[in-house]
């Protein structure tokens, strides 16, 4: 008798409970984590991507290159004839190796082709790198340029031999501060005597939105072509002059 009677209480005091608002005291929220959940990913093919515009191509080619993949397949919605999606997926590409900070620094070319299927095109997507994976996870974010000196004496403290960073903000002048802080920590830390640094930027035409420093003095593998302007150096490679040279 003693038992029931505490179970009716138990159950008498739950439902009160619930009658009374208290019912959030036994609510729970969670959490879900898939794979592939984005709207980029196709649901029944876990390795292909969707695009349905152009953007959408450039946004999966920018996933692609931040994952480092070299080979993907590409369903593209849509697009009504084979002169359009190659015309969409030549300017994407050129988009992506001219102007967006990632393929510039990263991608030597990309190469693509598509075959009709009912009702979206099938496209597989080649890339080729000029920087490992390991380079790209390297990579580090700052809001501005003012990051730079710490985040470079960091570098040296390393004993790391190159830097790039992916920078939120390229303004007026930015350029002729990166060149200060270069100089002022190598003068800081008694390296004026050693090579001098090589900064490379990129894109190279527009705003700046990666800077790649190679700490040695060591070159890129292209050739340097002199950086010009304020809207983004025309080069993607800088050497940092000593001050009172």
């Amino acid at each position: 008798m003693g038992g029931r009677r505490i179970l009716r209480g138990i159950s008498l005091a739950l439902a009160l409970c619930l009658l009374t608002g208290c019912a959030s005291l036994l609510e729970r929220s969670y959490t879900r984590v898939e794979p592939h959940s984005s709207k980029f990913w196709e649901s029944e093919a876990a390795d292909t991507l969707r695009a349905e515009n152009y953007q959408d191509i450039v946004n999966d080619l920018l996933l692609l290159i931040g994952q480092h993949t070299e080979t993907a397949a590409l369903r593209l919605y849509n697009f009504t004839d084979d002169l359009m999606v190659a015309e969409t997926l030549e300017r994407a590409t050129t988009e992506i190796q001219q102007e967006t900070p990632m393929g510039a620094y990263a991608v030597e070319y990309i190469t693509s082709a598509s075959q009709s299927q009912r009702g979206y095109y099938e496209v597989v997507i080649q890339i080729s790198y000029r920087r490992t994976a390991e380079q790209l996870q390297s990579v580090v974010n700052a809001t501005s340029t003012e990051a730079l000196y710490s985040l470079l004496e960091t570098a040296l403290d390393d004993g790391k031999t190159e830097l790039a960073v992916r920078v939120g903000y390229w303004g007026q002048g930015e350029q002729d501060k990166v060149e200060a802080t270069v100089a002022q920590l190598r003068e800081d830390r008694g390296l004026t005597e050693t090579p001098a640094w090589n900064v490379n930027y990129y894109p190279s035409n527009g705003p700046v939105g990666l800077i790649e420093f190679l700490l040695d003095g060591s070159e890129l593998w292209e050739e340097p072509v002199e950086a010009s302007g304020e809207s983004g150096p025309k080069d993607t490679e800088k050497e940092i002059e000593e001050i009172g040279e």
